[in-house]
């Protein structure tokens, strides 16, 4: 693999649960299609703390639809997180270290 490419963590997993990885540059199709599904899942996450705050102070709310609201927020905090464990590892591997060399924490002295 070049210095151009990297390894992205996509947002989405195999059949089995098994992460999904992209060795690439960042400029392809497949990765302008995970930054996409990126934005959604970040977006969704927003509505969802939105309407957390409505529903926790609505002291009519139902066990049954806190429940849920528990539920969908379990789904998008997973989501967000894979997406900044993505970018963070992007992020890190794409900053230059001391003497010029990538973050790489075995290097040094």
């Amino acid at each position: 693999m070049s210095e151009s490419q990297t390894v992205r963590l996509l947002p989405w997993s195999t059949p089995d649960g098994n992460p999904c990885f992209l060795a690439g540059d960042g400029s392809g199709y497949v990765s302008r299609v995970a930054d996409s599904i990126e934005t959604m899942q970040l977006d969704v996450a927003d509505d969802l703390l939105g309407h957390a705050d409505d529903m926790l102070g609505d002291s009519k709310a139902t066990a049954r639809e806190l429940r849920f609201l528990a539920a969908e927020l379990t789904v998008a905090l997973r989501d967000t997180r894979r997406v900044a464990v993505s970018r963070g590892t992007r992020l890190s591997s794409s900053v230059p270290g001391p003497e010029g060399h990538g973050n790489d924490a075995s290097a040094g002295g």
